[in-house]
This record gives C-alpha cells, sequence and structure tokens, in this order.
C-alpha cells in the first residue's frame, strides 16, 4: 500500500473531487520511522526530492542534551520514554517523536529535533521542582 501526500482528491465539504492527473512522484509519503530507545544505534539514509539525502534515526541510544542554565551541552544515555503528547501507545513502546518527554542519565528532557527527519536527537533539560 503506498502514501499519497497529495490532498487533490477531496473538497473541503468533505465531498469527492474527480482527478484531473494521475499521482506524482513528488507526491509521494513513506511510513513514519518510529524511532525506539535501544541498545544500538541504527540509521537509514533516505534519497529526498531534489537528491538530498534524508537521515532517518531508527534505533538510538544518546541524544544531545543543553542545560538552559548553564548552556553546555551532553551526550548522554536515554533510559526511557516517559511521555508523548503525540501518542500515548509511543510511551509505552519506548517511541521518540518532536515533544516526547524522555528520562536520561541527567534527568528528565523534552526532545527538540525530528528523529524520524534529522537523524538526531536533540533534548533540553527540565529543570526538576527538587532543586528550587
Amino acid at each position: 500500500m503506498g502514501i499519497y501526500q497529495g490532498n487533490d482528491f477531496r473538497k473541503i465539504t468533505g465531498g469527492r473531487r474527480r482527478p484531473h492527473r494521475h499521482n506524482r512522484k513528488y507526491e509521494l509519503g513513506r511510513f513514519p520511522a518510529l524511532t525506539m530507545v535501544s541498545d544500538k544505534e541504527k540509521r537509514q539514509k533516505i534519497r529526498a526530492r531534489g537528491g538530498n539525502l534524508k537521515v532517518r534515526a531508527m534505533r538510538v541510544t544518546y541524544a544531545n542534551l543543553i542545560n538552559p542554565e548553564s548552556g553546555e551541552t551532553k551526550k548522554v544515555r536515554i533510559v526511557r520514554v516517559v511521555e508523548t503528547t503525540a501518542n500515548r501507545e509511543y510511551a509505552r513502546r519506548n517511541i521518540i517523536v518532536k515533544g516526547a518527554i524522555i528520562e536520561t542519565e541527567e534527568g528528565i528532557a523534552k526532545v527538540t529535533s525530528r528523529p524520524g527527519q534529522d537523524g538526531v536527537i536533540n533534548a533540553v533539560l527540565i529543570p526538576s521542582e527538587k532543586s528550587e
């Protein structure tokens, strides 16, 4: 089954529209990467439009963690996914998406990058209430 990203067969009202042409290669969609926390790292290179390369992170172990108070960045190990606003099931399956709250060795952090698009996980440390 193909994934079609074009949206030209439906009217805003919900009525159907007759196709005036066939699907185009640039309207092709792909299944989501579903980046998971794992012991081994795995990345996949995909040819994107214009001959560009898109790196997808399939399995990840580490994240680039930014501490907003000190301004320093560290590479830390990801322990688990705590919660995800995109889909509750993703947290249960340890799938990382943008906006997910992850538990790292340094503490709880929020993912700011798109792992399925960027191939890397950048996260910002969330200050805990205990230290205040």
